[in-house]
C-alpha cells in the first residue's frame, strides 16, 4: 500500500497527525493508497516555511519570475502522459480528458508568464506644485488555495500561478480524493526554479482547511466546490480579515431554438452533458429546447447517441467516452437522485440504471441517463448531480426557457443554440449568468479573460484567472511625493487640496 506525503519546504514529509483517507481507483473500487490528513500544526509548519521565503521571491523582479514559470511549461509538455495517467488513475476520467486538466491550467501559466506587464501600475507627474503619484501593485504575502477532486491539475494551477508570478507564496489543499497530481505539479515548480517554500501541498480534511481559515499569516484563500462549502468558507474567511474568493455549484441550461442545427446541439449536448461522467462545474445538465416540435427532434437525435456512449476505465483507450465517477458514495447520490426523478415523473427516455461493466462490477460506473418531461419542481432540476445525467425541459416560447435560466438559483454557466444572431444577442445580453456559449456548449473563456459564475455559484467579487488574477493576489498602493524646489520654513496644519 502505498503512502502519500505533504510536500514542506521541497520536501516530501510523511504525515504527523495519524490520520489518512483513502484514495481510490474509480474503475476497481480498490484502495491504491493512502494520503496523510494534515492537523493544524502541520498547516502552520508549511506557513512557517511560506513565511520564511516569500519576501526574498517578492524581492524577485518579475521578469526572473516569469522564467520560472516559463520553464515550468516546458516541463508540464514534457510530462504531459504521466501527469495524465496519473490523474486518470485516481480520478478515474479518460486519459484525453486528463491531458486536456493539464493542459488548460497550462494555459493560464503561459498567461502569467505576462506578470511583467500585468504588475505596472500608473504614474502621474505634476499632480501638485512639485508632487508626483505613482501606484504600486505588491504580493499580498502568504496565500491558499483549496481544490476540488474533478479538476486536480487544472484548477491548483489557476490559483497558485498568478499567486506565485506576483511574488506570493501558496500552500495548496488539493483534494484528498486525488492528490498525486498535485504533489507532482510541486515538484515541477521547483525544477524549474522556484525556491523551496513557495509552493507547498498540505493534504487534508476540514482539519485542515479550518486550520488555513484561521491562520493570521494567511492573507488570502481561493476555494472551488460545493455551494455550502464555498458559502462556509467565504464567511469565515472574511471574518478573520482574508481575501477570499469562492466557486460554487452550478445547474448550467442550454437553450435550444426552432432553427437550431439539431444534428450540432445534440452533438455538443453529449458532449457537454456526460464528457467527465459529468463531474464537472460547467458541464450542461439541463436541455432546454423551444416547443414541443423542437423537444421531440431534439430528443430523437439524442437517443441513439446516448446509447452508443462507450464507458469504462481510462486503460481501455482514447475511445472510451467517460469512465467511473470518483467515489462510491458519489455513484449513489446519483442513482438516489435518478430513482427521485421516476418517482416524481419525469420520463426516463435513456435508462442507464442497469449498467454493469464486465469485470469492473466493483468499480464506480454509472451508466447514461436521459430524462424527458422534467419540471422546475423535481429534485433532479433543482439539484446538481454532478453525474451522467440529462434533464430536458420544454418551454413554449423563448421567454419561457430564458426565465427557467434566469430563475435558477446557480448561475455558473449557459448556452444557446440558434442561427438568429438577434436572439443570441438578446439572450447574452439579458441572461444573468456569469458565462454564456452561443453556439458552443462549455464556454469555459480562455486563460486571458476570467472565469466565474452569478449569484449562489460565486462568493467574492473577482474571477478567476486572467486579469482579475493579478487584481486579487496584489495589494494596490498609492504613493505621494513631493520635492520642492527650495527648503521653506514652518509647518503645516491643515488639510490642504491639490491646486
Amino acid at each position: 500500500m502505498q503512502e502519500l506525503t505533504h510536500y514542506l519546504n521541497g520536501e516530501h514529509v510523511k504525515g504527523t497527525s495519524g490520520r489518512f483517507a483513502d484514495v481510490m481507483n474509480p474503475a476497481t473500487g480498490e484502495v491504491q493508497a493512502k494520503v496523510p490528513l494534515a492537523g493544524k500544526e502541520e498547516l502552520e509548519k508549511a506557513v512557517a516555511y511560506a513565511a520564511a521565503a516569500q519576501p526574498a521571491w517578492a524581492a524577485t523582479n518579475p521578469q526572473r519570475r516569469a522564467r520560472v514559470l516559463m520553464k515550468f511549461v516546458d516541463l508540464l509538455n514534457r510530462d504531459m502522459d504521466k501527469l495524465a495517467e496519473a490523474l486518470s488513475r485516481e480520478h478515474g476520467k479518460t486519459l484525453p480528458d486528463a491531458a486536456g486538466d493539464v493542459q488548460r491550467g497550462l494555459e493560464v501559466v503561459e498567461y502569467c508568464i505576462g506578470a511583467p506587464q500585468m504588475l505596472k501600475g500608473e504614474y502621474t507627474d505634476s499632480a501638485g506644485p512639485g508632487i508626483d503619484m505613482y501606484s504600486m501593485r505588491q504580493p499580498l504575502g502568504v496565500t491558499a488555495g483549496i481544490t476540488p477532486f474533478n479538476f486536480p491539475a487544472m484548477i491548483p494551477m489557476w490559483m497558485f500561478a498568478p499567486a506565485i508570478a506576483c511574488g506570493n507564496a501558496f500552500i495548496l489543499k488539493p483534494s484528498e480524493r486525488d492528490p498525486s497530481v498535485p504533489l507532482m505539479l510541486a515538484e515541477l515548480m521547483e525544477e524549474a526554479g522556484l525556491p523551496k517554500g513557495i509552493l507547498q501541498v498540505v493534504n487534508g480534511d476540514k482539519e485542515a482547511v479550518d486550520a488555513i481559515l484561521y491562520n493570521p499569516v494567511i492573507q488570502s484563500i481561493g476555494f472551488v466546490g460545493s455551494t455550502p462549502i464555498a458559502e462556509y468558507i467565504y464567511g469565515t474567511g472574511c471574518a478573520q480579515g482574508k481575501r477570499v474568493q469562492c466557486f460554487g455549484g452550478a445547474k448550467n441550461h442550454m437553450i435550444i431554438m426552432p432553427d437550431a442545427d439539431m444534428d450540432q446541439a445534440a452533438d455538443a449536448l453529449v458532449g457537454a452533458g456526460y464528457g467527465a461522467a459529468g463531474e464537472r462545474c460547467m458541464a450542461i445538465s439541463v436541455a432546454v429546447p423551444v416547443g414541443d416540435e423542437t423537444a421531440d427532434r431534439l430528443i430523437e437525435k439524442l437517443v441513439p447517441r446516448i446509447e452508443k456512449l462507450k464507458v469504462g476505465p481510462y486503460t481501455a483507450g482514447n475511445d472510451v467516452d467517460y469512465g467511473p465517477v470518483v467515489t462510491a458514495a458519489a455513484k449513489a447520490n446519483i442513482e438516489r437522485l435518478v430513482q427521485s426523478g421516476v418517482d416524481q415523473g419525469a420520463k426516463l427516455v435513456v435508462d442507464g440504471r442497469d449498467f454493469k461493466l464486465q469485470g469492473y462490477e466493483d468499480g464506480f460506473f454509472v451508466g447514461p441517463h436521459l430524462f424527458d418531461h422534467v419540471t422546475k419542481d423535481m429534485d433532479i432540476y433543482k439539484t446538481e448531480i454532478f453525474g451522467p445525467v440529462l434533464s430536458t425541459v420544454r418551454a413554449k416560447t423563448y421567454e419561457e426557457a430564458l426565465g427557467l435560466a434566469m430563475d435558477h438559483e446557480y448561475g455558473n454557466g449557459t448556452a444557446i443554440f440558434t442561427r438568429d444572431g438577434d436572439a443570441a444577442r438578446d439572450f447574452a445580453n439579458r441572461i444573468n449568468i456569469g458565462m454564456v456559449g452561443i453556439n458552443v456548449p462549455i464556454p469555459v473563456p480562455l486563460a486571458y479573460h476570467t472565469f466565474g459564475g452569478w449569484k449562489k455559484s460565486v462568493f467574492g467579487d473577482l474571477n478567476q484567472h486572467g486579469p482579475d488574477a493579478f487584481k486579487f493576489y496584489t495589494r494596490t498602493k498609492t504613493v505621494t511625493a513631493r520635492w520642492p524646489s527650495g527648503i521653506k520654513e514652518g509647518g503645516e496644519f491643515n488639510f490642504r487640496p491639490m491646486e
